[in-house]
């Protein structure tokens, strides 16, 4: 019969780390694949934003002819352009640590 050793903490402390980066790795994957997969709906909001449609819109809610509780965001000049531009930004950081 073997004699049981007594496993060193380092050992342990070490498989953990290695479990939860393994565990976070593929969560970032599954994130990057979703965002990704976004973006042609990112720039569908886009051409909105750039139409004469978006204008037409606006218009009409500054003229009050949209109903109150109407979510209205996407009329929203910054929420959109912030939105793009974090947009923009997050492509750039991921191609960057593609290189």
């Amino acid at each position: 019969m073997k004699a049981q050793t007594k496993v060193p903490e380092h050992i342990c402390e070490m498989e953990n780390i290695l479990d939860r980066a393994t565990q976070k790795m593929d969560e970032l994957e599954r994130s990057m694949a979703a965002f990704e997969e976004l973006q042609p709906e990112i720039k569908k909001l886009e051409a909105y934003y750039t139409s004469q449609q978006w204008k037409d819109d606006l218009a009409m809610d500054e003229a009050g002819l949209l109903p109150e509780n109407l979510k209205r965001g996407v009329l929203s000049q910054d929420g959109i352009w912030n939105m793009l531009e974090r947009n923009r930004e997050l492509i750039h950081v991921l191609k960057r640590r593609e290189e």
